[in-house]
């Protein structure tokens, strides 16, 4: 049983005795959490000719490359033929295609005004669950030299976008949470996320326009001997199908430099916080909170029968003491 599965039981037992809880439903489900499961080879290349990649699973991600910090793609082909081998891509010679497979309907709920569209209104959306025919592009902290190498984690951040449309970034954990927003490329730039280690989550990616796509993103980590290390990289995208590959690996890409190094610290307290479980901190605290809380009146319950029950036990003992000494007194 997860940990959210846990969580709604609790939330489920104590709403019996005190508690009332509201969910509605959301557009897009979460993944199952069984999708995310992975363990990535230690041994696994960096292969460096030109890809578009337009179905399958890939995933953002830092690894050191002959001892240096580079933010790359993991091409893992090996997840859906078992003839193939998964690999790592550098990000300016791999093209992610969204082709019109990827084109939903925004739907009729003004949870999802954020998107900047009306309902029954295209977008282009690579999943947070995987869809046939889809690229299903997600990140992931779990290069083993870099689980190793890294204290907590990293902070991934948005650094600018520059497309036809407009690019939304979000997490969706089930069916009874609202939207996470992650990254909005209308709103002011660096937007950083906090990714713990030896975390792989997928998100909802929201294209609002056919056409070619770039996007910044910028790895950043504190290691454990106290150094930092960066790494700022675009991501190469084609939505809808006029969307041109070739123009998407020839375009020249705006200068972004690295930002200061900043504490895990102020990364966790600054930014939203991703897990495996896609949950962000907060909500894993108010689950921890529920649970605590649970327990404690689960506790309270047990100790309420038992005085009672010793209360009772007291009391009859008491009545078969006294009962023979008072006849003898009638007599």
């Amino acid at each position: 049983m997860t940990l959210l599965s846990f969580s709604r039981l609790l939330v489920t037992f104590t709403t019996a005795g005190a508690l009332a809880v509201c969910s509605s439903a959301g557009a897009f489900a979460a993944s199952d959490d069984s999708d995310l499961e992975q363990t990535l080879d230690p041994d696994a290349q960096v292969v460096a000719d030109q890809r578009v990649i337009d179905t399958g699973h890939v995933d953002l991600g830092p690894r050191f490359v002959d001892g240096e910090w580079q933010l790359l793609i993991h091409d893992d082909v090996a997840r859906s033929d078992a003839d193939a081998q998964s690999v790592w891509r550098p990000l300016n010679n791999t093209v992610l295609s969204l082709t019109d497979a990827a084109t939903e309907s925004v739907p009729d709920d003004p949870t999802y005004s954020f998107l900047g569209k009306d309902a029954g209104e295209p977008v282009w959306i690579s999943p947070q669950t995987q869809k046939p025919g889809v690229v299903w592009i997600g990140w992931n902290t779990q290069d083993p030299a870099v689980m190793e190498r890294i204290d907590r984690g990293i902070t991934l951040s948005l650094r600018d976008v520059s497309g036809p449309g407009a690019l939304s970034v979000y997490l969706q954990s089930g069916s009874s949470s609202a939207p996470q927003i992650l990254w909005d490329s209308r709103n002011a730039t660096p937007q950083p996320v906090w990714v713990d280690v030896n975390t792989h989550t997928h998100a909802n990616w929201v294209f609002t326009e056919p056409g070619v796509y770039l996007v910044t993103l910028e790895a950043q980590a504190t290691l454990l001997d106290g150094s930092t290390v960066s790494d700022v990289d675009t991501l190469r995208l084609t939505v809808g199908e006029g969307g041109d590959t070739q123009e998407a690996f020839s375009a020249q890409v705006t200068d972004v430099s690295p930002s200061e190094p900043t504490t895990a610290a102020t990364d966790t307290a600054a930014s939203p916080a991703v897990t495996n479980s896609g949950l962000s901190r907060e909500e894993q605290i108010l689950i921890i909170a529920i649970g605590v809380t649970s327990v404690a009146l689960i506790s309270g319950f047990f100790v309420v029968m038992m005085r009672s029950r010793r209360a009772r036990h007291t009391a009859l003992a008491s009545t078969t003491t006294d009962a023979p000494h008072e006849k003898g007194a009638t007599s």
